[in-house]
């Protein structure tokens, strides 16, 4: 199946010299060094990986044509160096976009999407998905995507970010929309593993093996929860049924690893 992972490869290496081999040699390495590859099973049932843990050049800076240099690769993650703070977002930084061989963004209307992430002492951001890539109307992604929060929620005795304190805000929710089980996520600087799945207009959230958000996308009940819900200004958000996937730079330090997206046909659930 070395033909399979040839092609494969091409995918996810946009814009990066990282040879192919290398990819086959990590599919065999030993189990504790088995970030960021992709198996031939999963390859053949649909699977495609994001993050190679060498290259960034999936991936560009929204309504741009490059990534911003704070987007850095670190310990096998995509790491978002926030130590140059900009406002609310960090100098060089900004939300990035998963990109099609063209530069275009890359859209999904079904997917199982997972991977994993880690933030900061007292950090935030987010995965955002359905993103429709629009600068005119909407300057940042989250005015019309999705988003599943990352943040530290700290504990009794760590402050966490201020967000924490806000019903809706916490990691795991789908921000402003929807809250999820306490508890579901790990401490700061910890690895969680997420699960977003849309499937035929139904949304689930996973968050280290806790459904934080099960729900129906785009009826009289998702109208409603949105106009109550702070992007009710925003008349593109969370209507565009096909969108990207974006993740975000809230001017924290962010780890991102393990990112696998694999499309569903309609009528056919995750794994």
């Amino acid at each position: 199946m070395k033909s399979i992972i040839l092609s494969a490869t091409a995918f996810f290496a946009v814009g990066c010299t990282a040879p192919a081999e290398s990819l086959a040699a990590e599919t065999k390495a030993a189990p504790e060094k088995l970030h960021n590859t992709i198996t031939e099973a999963e390859i053949i049932d649909g699977w495609e990986l994001l993050f190679d843990g060498q290259c960034t050049g999936n991936f560009r800076k929204y309504g741009d044509t490059v990534i911003g240099k704070a987007w850095v690769i670190e310990d096998d993650a995509l790491h978002l160096d926030a130590s140059n703070k900009e406002d609310w977002q960090t100098s060089g930084g900004g939300d990035i976009v998963y990109q099609d061989f063209d530069g275009a963004i890359r859209e999904f209307e079904n997917f199982n999407f997972k991977g994993e992430w880690k933030i900061a002492e007292r950090g935030n951001s987010g995965i955002i998905y359905l993103v429709h890539e629009d600068t005119e109307q909407y300057s940042h992604c989250w005015m019309t995507g999705l988003e599943m929060q990352v943040l530290d929620n700290g504990t009794d005795s760590t402050e966490g970010h201020p967000d924490a304190a806000i019903h809706k805000h916490r990691a795991g929710d789908l921000y402003d929309i929807n809250a999820a089980p306490e508890d579901a996520a790990r401490l700061a600087a910890e690895w969680n593993q997420f699960e977003i799945i849309v499937q035929d207009g139904h949304l689930t959230q996973i968050l280290n093996g806790v459904v934080t958000v099960d729900r129906d996308l785009f009826d009289d009940q998702w109208r409603s929860d949105v106009a109550a819900s702070k992007f009710h200004q925003f008349p593109g958000y969370g209507a565009y049924t096909k969108g990207g996937i974006a993740l975000q730079d809230h001017g924290d330090d962010v780890w991102y690893r393990n990112l696998k997206i694999k499309e569903l046909p309609a009528g056919e659930s995750g794994e």
